[in-house]
């Protein structure tokens, strides 16, 4: 008498792997075929099309967003990984820069299945809290509502008191942006006064920073579905929750792996960072390193899922929903008139990121006026160059070994 078992992690992702091990080697024969450069990574790195064509790609060197942004700027906009022909409807750019393109289709991005999951579709008013210059998160989470048959009220960031009437006055159902966002516009439609009969936002779907279960526990107690999903700028969907805590189910289009940092071979226990293969020939990301920490687990069913963005493989820190760099940071801070040293200092105060960067003036502009000045300069070179809105304070010292760098001070508890 046979006795029926839950499948151990180690055979949920073996599972997961062979399952999409035909539709990757079927890919990367036609990414060979309709991308030279992707026909010449395979070569240079020693190895055959035909090798690959099982869809085992572990041999393959990981592809990262250094690598990305080199080909770019050698041959730009797209570094020769977009097929010729290919239609791209609208680009994005990234910290880098690096320029994604949309390729056309319907739901590109491949949202619709995580907003279904939180019960999100046809008759529901979305109010789409990503931004929508530049970077393409907006546009995404457009195309994934407009998919599943809902209605758009495209937010963008800021502006809260206006999002908050609008939640009121267009009677908004449901809700997509970063999780400590929607707490905010919860406090300011409760700060404007507005009528609690004209609260209907019920589901939300975010991302781009973590979940912890006290910020959740909160917002459930307006919101009542709060799911996390997990996605990147040149990728798209990832991986979603089908029930809060149930780990993401990896999205639909993409192969996910987890791989050892140092050796890049896919590891089925133990945390490494998230690899993935978009299907899609005309854009071959194949073997695409996000920089993204993760780990599997199973989910209820059984099935192997991500256990969530544990950290960042390199010195890139996630903040407010976008990445800074050192080396970005460098480029505008370094040689800024009447600054002798600086870092920035990331924290989290009521469930909120604040990025403040710490200057030291040197002997020009330690007076008044000058130092007004300097501080203000320094606000509008962060804000136009690294796109983030910070906190700008002159300190006498920094910390030994602190200057130019990026404290996380952050805890997620």
């Amino acid at each position: 008498m046979s006795v029926d078992r839950s499948p151990t992690l180690t055979e949920a992702v073996e599972a997961y792997a062979a399952g999409l091990a035909p539709a990757v080697g079927a890919l990367v024969r036609q990414a060979a075929s309709a991308v030279p450069a992707f026909a010449e990574r395979v070569q240079q790195a020693g190895l055959t099309v035909d090798g690959l064509a099982s869809g085992d790609l572990t041999s393959l060197p990981i592809l990262t967003k250094d690598d990305v942004l080199a080909r770019q700027q050698a041959d730009p906009p797209f570094g020769g990984l977009l097929a010729p022909g290919a239609t791209v409807r609208r680009v994005f750019q990234s910290p880098g820069p690096i320029y994604e393109p949309e390729l056309d289709g319907p739901d590109p991005w491949r949202w619709a299945p995580a907003l279904e999951a939180a019960g999100i579709g046809s008759g529901d008013v979305v109010l789409n809290c990503f931004g929508y210059h530049l970077s393409p998160a907006g546009a995404m989470f457009e195309e994934g509502c407009r998919a599943v048959g809902a209605t758009v009220v495209p937010g963008g960031i800021g502006n809260q008191d206006l999002q908050a009437r609008a939640i009121a006055d267009l009677g908004v159902t449901a809700y997509v942006g970063l999780p400590s966002y929607l707490k905010a516009l919860v406090d300011r439609f409760d700060e404007l006064g507005l009528a609690g009969d004209r609260w209907r936002l019920g589901k939300a779907l975010v991302t781009a920073e973590p979940l912890p279960d006290s910020l959740r526990s909160l917002l459930q107690e307006r919101v009542p579905t709060v799911l996390m999903s997990y996605g990147t700028a040149e990728v798209g969907l990832i991986g979603y929750e089908t029930a809060p805590g149930s780990g993401l189910l990896p999205g639909p289009g993409v192969h996910v792996s987890v791989c050892d940092i140092a050796t890049g071979v896919p590891v089925t226990e133990g945390e490494g960072q998230v690899v993935v293969t978009l299907e899609r020939a005309e854009y071959p990301l194949i073997r695409f390193g996000t920089g993204d920490l993760s780990a599997w687990t199973t989910g209820p069913d059984g099935s192997a899922r991500l256990a969530g963005v544990l950290g960042r493989v390199g010195e890139a820190v996630k903040v407010k929903g976008m990445f800074l760099h050192p080396r970005q940071a460098a480029s505008v801070m370094n040689g800024a008139p009447g600054v002798a040293a600086w870092r920035f200092v990331i924290d989290r105060v009521e469930h909120k990121d604040e990025l403040v960067c710490e200057v030291v003036l040197d002997d020009s502009a330690r007076s008044g006026d000058d130092r007004d000045r300097v501080l203000e300069q320094v606000r509008s070179a962060v804000r136009s160059g690294l796109r983030f809105a910070v906190g700008v304070k002159a300190v006498d010292t920094l910390p030994d070994g602190d200057a130019g760098r990026i404290i996380d001070a952050r805890t997620w508890d």
